[in-house]
């Protein structure tokens, strides 16, 4: 009896790290395509900020979308993050002040600032995106980050399109975090 249950459980595993394995490769492949198009707006996701200054991956995400606000690919930018520690600044404040700074109105910016992890951030922008009536949007990100965002937006009904910020290859780990965030999103944890 014993043997069956070890048996069960090394083909459990195995199957759980062949799904992994999978989505991982589809991470991958996803980082690598810029799927920019005319959308209702481009979400920004957060990164670390510093006393009101973005991070350098931070800056990275708002130059692109700059770049793709500045080809008319939208009209408006979402951008997300909260204080992450920070007493004074969120993420998404400091990409609103960034992206006003380099010429993107106001008004044409949106702001999130209460999440503290992607899923909270896609949760508050889908919720935002339906309020004002928005159906779809470029999401702008680490290629790594693409896959699981787009998946997460798209079950709000959205029309989602990946735009990942120029960056050198992440560490392969990435794209095995990223898989088993999205595979545990996928049964109801959020991480």
């Amino acid at each position: 009896m014993k043997w069956i249950v070890a048996t069960a459980l090394v083909l459990a595993l195995a199957g759980v790290l062949a799904k992994v394995t999978t989505v991982a490769g589809e991470i991958h492949r996803q980082s690598q395509i810029d799927e920019a198009q005319p959308a209702d707006a481009i979400i920004v996701l957060g990164a670390a900020e510093y006393r009101g200054k973005p991070s350098p991956v931070l800056e990275a995400r708002l130059n692109h979308a700059l770049f793709l606000y500045l080809k008319q690919m939208a009209p408006r930018i979402i951008t997300t993050g909260g204080a992450g520690g920070d007493p004074v600044f969120t993420e998404g404040s400091v990409g609103r002040a960034y992206l006003s700074e380099h010429g993107v109105p106001p008004e044409a910016i949106v702001v999130e600032r209460d999440a503290g992890s992607t899923a909270q951030s896609v949760a508050a922008v889908a919720e935002i995106m339906r309020r004002m009536n928005l159906k779809s949007a470029i999401v702008v990100s680490d290629g790594y980050h693409i896959y699981r965002v787009k998946k997460m937006l798209e079950s709000s009904g959205l029309q989602v399109y990946g735009s990942p910020r120029p960056s050198a290859p992440p560490d392969r780990w990435q794209y095995f975090r990223q898989a088993i965030g999205y595979l545990l999103w996928r049964v109801g944890v959020t991480i």
